[in-house]
């Protein structure tokens, strides 16, 4: 079982945000450089992170060389790295090298542009309050059927106080002896005060250092090659994940229709 320090021991380090980055994706090549709205679509992240008031650095990880120009162009820390399988893999060869002493670690994803900065300081509260605790992790209540059936969307079951049972890919848990759709909102503003029984997860993580350091060493676990769900190789070796609950839903860019929409989204917000 891998374990983080102990519940009594405060560490005061600094908090770093890192962002992983790659330039290839199997649904939409280059994304992370996208910038039909007048920006690379990884800037919105890391613009997010940096007025995150809970981070006391923000860095892009990449083994991009053209990443690397365009972030460094936009004012961004940049850590070379070399090839990963993941960004959890990615960001701990830079935790490695480059953040000693640092008492968390925030995986932010390039490719949610956006993030509010807000649930950025609410998960490293969480974290922060709750020592003993590995990792954290967000989710938000889900209000539709469609999200609820979509494989994409990652849903979570938690215990009684705030750490994950599973993540997956299906609608758990299962309402054997009802209609789903009895037990979600229609209106999405009014389900955030009756919280809905179902919750989707939110790919931003916090870990204590020396925790994802340890985790990265393991091999990929089986229900993670299953679910291609790298946090449930930390559940499977024994590991707590803390899951704060927030009313902010960002939305992830993975396809070409994606993008389509955020743009849309920008065009209302001007």
């Amino acid at each position: 079982m891998l374990q983080g320090r102990d519940s009594g021991q405060l560490v005061r380090g600094p908090v770093v945000g890192v962002i992983p980055a790659r330039l290839q994706s199997s649904r939409l090549p280059g994304k992370m450089l996208l910038n039909d709205s007048g920006q690379p679509l990884i800037q919105y992240a890391w613009e997010v992170a940096r007025q995150s008031a809970s981070l006391d650095e923000v860095i892009i990880a990449t083994d991009s060389d053209e990443i690397a120009k365009i972030a460094r162009g936009f004012g961004a820390r940049v850590a070379m790295t070399g090839d990963h399988p993941s960004g959890g893999d990615r960001i701990a060869e830079v935790v490695r090298r480059e953040c000693a002493g640092s008492s968390l670690i925030v995986n932010i994803q390039g490719d949610e542009p956006e993030l509010e900065s807000s649930v950025i300081n609410d998960l490293v509260s969480a974290m922060q309050s709750r020592p003993e605790v590995e990792m954290g992790t967000l989710a938000t209540p889900i209000t539709t059927l469609a999200v609820l059936l979509d494989t994409s969307c990652v849903k979570v079951v938690c215990t009684a106080d705030g750490r994950a049972l599973y993540f997956s890919r299906s609608p758990i848990p299962f309402y054997r002896d009802g209609n789903p759709q009895d037990l979600l909102q229609q209106d999405e503003e009014h389900a955030r005060f009756q919280q809905s029984p179902w919750l989707l997860h939110l790919g931003i993580y916090a870990y204590q250092p020396e925790f994802l350091l340890a985790l990265t060493s393991l091999p990929r676990s089986k229900l993670e090659q299953m679910e291609s769900l790298e946090q449930l190789r930390a559940l499977e070796s024994g590991a707590s994940i803390l899951v704060k609950v927030v009313s902010h839903r960002s939305v992830g860019i993975d396809t070409a229709a994606d993008y389509a929409a955020f743009l849309e989204r920008q065009k209302q917000r001007e």
